[in-house]
């Protein structure tokens, strides 16, 4: 599990997300998931209560193409890095955030970034972020998928699920299942 000081800057910093930004009005439509606009939340709810104290950094969507520290085969950037940026002694933690209406098919692609990022370069703890109603239902996903890519050597990955605007994320499991 990640350090007390990080558990609960999520867990207030989600339940801080208010409903207009965990379902977002789209005109005249019933109000969507919108991952993007979740996330620019959470960021701005995570710096409000960031400790000042520390050198980390909460950092979203870094692209981190043109660092030689970073395989290529770590694809995509994440949604969030906790760390301290040009060094590589401070890897703190990476989180990856998707809507339970997102499609399953992605979930071993981010499994295998998450993990990459801790193997091959460093990060200490791993997040997965369901957020939306079906949140537990998309976990269970996450699960049977974590079971077939054990080939893969996941490395542990914290599954937090947020199912209701205003109320605090929690972590549901650690994958893969021992």
């Amino acid at each position: 599990m990640c350090d007390e000081w990080l558990t609960e800057i999520i867990r207030k910093a989600t339940a801080g997300v208010g409903a207009d930004y965990f379902r977002v009005a789209i005109g005249g439509s019933e109000p969507i998931y919108r991952e993007r606009v979740y996330c620019y939340e959470l960021y701005h709810q995570m710096r409000c209560r960031w400790p000042k104290e520390t050198r980390l950094l909460v950092q979203g969507e870094l692209d981190k193409s043109g660092n030689q520290n970073f395989p290529p085969e770590l694809g995509k950037v994440p949604d969030f890095l906790i760390h301290t940026p040009a060094s590589m002694k401070n890897n703190y933690a990476i989180i990856e955030v998707k809507p339970s209406s997102a499609d399953p098919g992605n979930i071993d692609n981010d499994l295998k970034k998450l993990s990459l990022f801790q193997s091959q370069v460093g990060y200490q703890y791993a997040i997965y972020l369901i957020y939306g109603d079906e949140a537990a239902d998309f976990a269970e996903h996450v699960k049977e998928i974590a079971e077939k890519v054990q080939e893969f050597k996941l490395e542990p990955i914290e599954l937090w699920l947020h199912e209701k605007s205003g109320e605090p994320a929690a972590c549901h499991a650690t994958l893969p299942a021992d």
